[in-house]
């Protein structure tokens, strides 16, 4: 391929601004009196995390339309490109395979 790959920063960085939003995320919900063995398994992973910021930065970008499933899989396919080591997480992230945390419910219905 000839594309350059479209970083926005090094999956370092990435990982780091995740880790720190899933840290507010934990605080906030600690906060709020909920008990964290029954919300931990619902968050995503910090991975996951930077997976969906990358989308949702896509999605800003194109003026802020939902993509349809043929566009998003070409951003998460984009995404796995400039970003070799999340490939793992986009494919999951793509398959067909058991859920076993809410969330993934939640997207799965949210896509239907």
């Amino acid at each position: 391929m000839s594309e350059s790959p479209t970083r926005r920063a090094s999956l370092e960085v990435l990982r780091a601004e995740a880790a720190d939003e899933l840290a507010v995320l934990v605080q906030e919900r600690l906060l709020g009196g909920e008990d964290p063995w029954a919300f931990m398994e619902e968050l995503p992973s910090v991975d996951e995390l930077v997976v969906f910021l990358l989308r949702a930065d896509e999605i800003v970008e194109s003026g802020g339309v939902r993509p349809d499933d043929a566009r998003n899989f070409e951003v998460l396919r984009r995404i796995a490109l400039d970003y070799p080591e999340l490939t793992p997480i986009v494919w999951g992230l793509l398959g067909d395979g058991p859920k076993y945390r809410r969330w993934d419910l939640l997207a799965d219905e949210a896509r239907s």
